[in-house]
């Protein structure tokens, strides 16, 4: 009898294949194959992976966990959903507390010192004799050790090295266990090098696009979903499947150092650019597409942050202790929801909401109505679990901002533990906290041991039936960003076709006229502009103070040209004698005063609080509030954070007197201002003393010159209020859009939402119609 039904399976098998037949075939690649399905989809597996080929009805698939049969979660054919719970079903405790691990930052390759070191067998990169793509020994130990799955690539040394080192990571994890592969992010990379010269017919390393807030002063969502249609397509030539993006936060106080990452502070505006932005980056179509959408062409997009950071007291930043509270003293709270609801969880295209949201660092003050919880937004059940999970029924991926668990060192160091609320909880009981209120991931974190850790707590609360439920809803979440975009088909790339599709001459059109759309023009005095090619114009030089970038570390002073005079040199003739000059060009920058925050003050015996300033000249803080909403660290012995009376100092005051210098010296011939704004700026200081003012968000320095000499028109509008002086800035309530006085300049032009000049005058068209109108609300 069992004779008989071994003969019976063979002869099933030898009529099945004569049935379907082989409808694949297979090809080497560097040192993986692909496997293309006739009418199916295309597979890649490591040839040093062990992973071995099965096949069904005449197609192959990839036997990932190696245990000789075809498993839900290996077949193509079924649903990303159907895939993911089985996969999650099979899954170890230790495996899915790896999956909901994010790396730290990752550099290809890592740097020799500094936040981001790594090491190759034990050498720093220069002195190990590795190559630029291999993997260092933390990456190593991350991916094997811990079961992490997700990595945040931040700087590649090339497409190629990019390309290399995500084959490099796939084919080791392909061998590890059930072969989940690598899911990599980054933050956003496509800013502008301002030296970077165009060129019609030429590609570039990758294409350069005017940031957040230039996307958002060209007030059309096209071309914020082309701009996100070509992201992703290089995005995923560079191996990188989530964009930890957009950043969607409502910049409704104009001091905050993150407005430049943002769409400005218009709801309607903002919630446009945000659906837009997604639909292009999420959306794959063609043969690209596998299902709803989704596909070989879509990059997850992660939306930040929720509820919306932009409302720090005082405009301080929640990166540090000294911001960590969000006020609302405009009741708006709600109305910061309005991009996410409207926008990014009701998108236009087939993909219908945001993949992944991450919460911000903030402490949403007294927002919590029924907990009563003043704690960062990840740790808050109310703004998790109540309101983002069950009123407004996401259920995409939550992943923390980066280090929210870890311990807090310092109150005004970047690079430190952020668990404002929570710092009296243990490692593993932050997790747990974290975990309980419907969060999946945490951010910046390598160790898994604090996760399982969590699930032990979780096991004397609740049991273990309980905690293995609640850890695979986690995991099938995450796994089915993995599914969709095809990662589990066929991770690897080619690198020299990865070359090839990064920055060719199509994408770097495409975001040079962006650039060209996103410069406003402010000021146009007697038609000082389009200026005369060929003519001589006088270039001074900026001062950079020496001083301390975002991450504490140190950059030197300089004095030099703030332009490529090889650039200006195209169009004019360049004098250093402003006798000799037809023109000034003076390129300067928004105010920097720093976030707030003084430790020469605290030296001095003060709080170390102070002014955030948006003018040049000194600014003292004169009736400002006192005392402050919020307050109170467990490094600090006060919870009074008043800045009242004290003065703000801006690094690059000196900008200020490019302006009025030059201004004195050509003596009445035309000086006109490029102003790079970080953030809403009182040019009340020099407006004046200019003939022309462009406003611009990052951009080339030939796109500025293509404007300044006519060739292209101007088109853009301010994405935000200019405001009249700091008096406003001070009575403005950080939660309320466009609630400022306006500056209104020697023309008459009021800086206001939506303003901007072409050659004819004030912009009035179909889009100051659409969006200078009455500030939406949720209600």
């Amino acid at each position: 009898m069992k004779r008989q039904s071994i003969c019976i399976g063979l002869l099933s098998l030898l009529s099945a294949s004569v049935v379907f037949g082989q409808n694949w075939t297979e090809t080497k690649s560097g040192n993986w194959s692909k496997v293309t399905n006739k009418n199916g989809q295309t597979l890649g597996y490591a040839t040093t992976s062990g992973v071995k080929l099965l096949t069904d009805k005449g197609l192959a698939f990839k036997d990932l966990n190696k245990n000789g049969k075809l498993d839900k979660y290996e077949d193509w054919r079924l649903s990303a959903d159907v895939r993911a719970k089985d996969l999650a079903s099979k899954m170890t405790v230790e495996q899915i507390a790896g999956l909901m691990l994010y790396s730290k930052h990752q550099p290809i390759p890592v740097a020799a010192n500094g936040p981001f070191a790594g090491t190759y067998n034990g050498k720093i990169f220069a002195e190990s004799g590795a190559k630029v793509a291999d993997l260092s020994d933390q990456q190593r130990e991350f991916l094997t050790k811990d079961n992490l799955r997700h990595v945040l690539i931040t700087s590649v040394k090339s497409p190629e090295a990019a390309a290399e080192w995500n084959n490099n990571a796939q084919s080791l994890v392909e061998g590890l266990g059930l072969g989940i592969p690598v899911n990599s992010s980054s933050d956003p990379r496509h800013g502008t090098r301002a030296d970077a010269e165009f060129n019609a017919g030429a590609g570039g390393t990758i294409s350069m696009w005017p940031g957040s807030l230039g996307l958002a002063a060209t007030f059309n969502p096209e071309i914020v979903q082309r701009f996100g249609q070509i992201a992703a397509t290089e995005y995923r030539a560079l191996g990188i499947a989530t964009a930890l993006s957009p950043q969607i936060d409502l910049a409704t106080d104009p001091r905050w150092n993150r407005v430049s990452g943002t769409f400005g502070e218009d709801p309607k505006l903002a919630t446009d650019m945000a659906r837009a932005y997604i639909d292009g980056f999420q959306t794959s179509t063609g043969a690209n597409e596998i299902t709803g959408g989704w596909g070989y062409a879509s990059v997850n997009a992660m939306v930040k942050h929720w509820p919306g950071g932009g409302s720090g007291e005082g405009g301080r930043d929640a990166h540090y202790g000294y911001g960590k509270y969000a006020v609302y003293p405009g009741k708006n709270f709600e109305n910061h929801f309005l991009p996410f609801l409207n926008g990014a969880f009701k998108l236009n295209g087939k993909t219908r909401m945001a993949s992944a949201v991450m919460p911000y660092y903030t402490i949403s003050f007294d927002q919590d109505k029924k907990y009563g919880e003043n704690v960062g937004n990840s740790y808050n059940k109310y703004i998790i679990h109540d309101l983002l999970r069950t009123k407004y029924k996401y259920d995409g991926v939550v992943c923390t901002d980066w280090l929210v668990t870890a311990d807090e060192t310092a109150v005004d160091v970047f690079l430190t533990g952020k668990s404002w609320g929570v710092e009296k909880l243990t490692l593993a009981e932050r997790h747990y906290k974290i975990l309980m209120n419907g969060v999946d991931q945490f951010g910046g974190n390598n160790d898994s041991k604090p996760v399982t850790d969590a699930y032990q707590m979780g096991i004397k609360e609740h049991g273990a039936a309980f905690m293995r439920s609640r850890f695979e809803q986690s995991a099938v979440r995450l796994l089915k960003n993995i599914f969709r975009v095809g990662l589990f088909e066929n991770p690897y790339l080619d690198p020299q076709i990865s070359q090839k599709a990064v920055g060719t001459p199509e994408f770097m059109k495409a975001g040079y006229q962006a650039q060209l759309e996103s410069v406003v023009m402010l000021k146009n005095k007697a038609k000082a502009l389009p200026l005369t090619k060929g003519k001589t114009v006088y270039v001074p030089k900026r001062f950079t103070p020496a001083g301390r970038n975002f991450l504490g570390m140190e950059t030197p002073e300089k004095l030099d040209y703030p332009i490529s005079l090889a650039i200006v040199k195209k169009y004019f003739t360049v004098t250093d004698n402003p006798a000799e000059a037809d023109y000034a060009l003076v390129f300067i920058q928004s105010p920097n005063s720093g976030g707030g925050y003084d430790s020469g003050d605290v030296k001095a015996g003060g709080t170390g609080y102070v002014p955030v300033s948006l003018q040049y000249g000194d600014y003292t803080a004169k009736g400002t509030r006192d005392p402050s909403i919020a307050g109170g660290d467990p490094l600090e012995k006060f919870t009074n954070r008043t800045y009242n009376g004290k003065t703000a100092k801006t690094i690059n005051s000196s900008d200020l007197g490019m302006v009025t210098d030059t201004y004195a010296k050509m003596k009445g011939k035309p000086v006109i201002v490029a102003l790079q704004v970080s953030n809403p700026t009182v040019v009340q200081e020099f407006e004046k003393q200019s003939n022309a003012i462009l406003a611009h968000f990052g951009v080339q320095d030939q796109a500025l010159l293509e404007i300044l000499t006519g060739v292209h028109e101007p088109s853009a509008l301010l994405p935000m209020q200019l405001p009249a002086d700091m008096k406003t800035v001070e009575t403005q309530a950080e939660d309320i859009p466009r609630d400022m006085t306006s500056y209104v300049d020697s023309d008459g032009n009021s800086y206001d939402f939506g303003f901007g000049l072409n050659w004819k005058g004030v912009i009035k068209d179909a889009r100051t119609s659409k969006y200078k109108q009455a500030i939406i609300t949720l209600k």
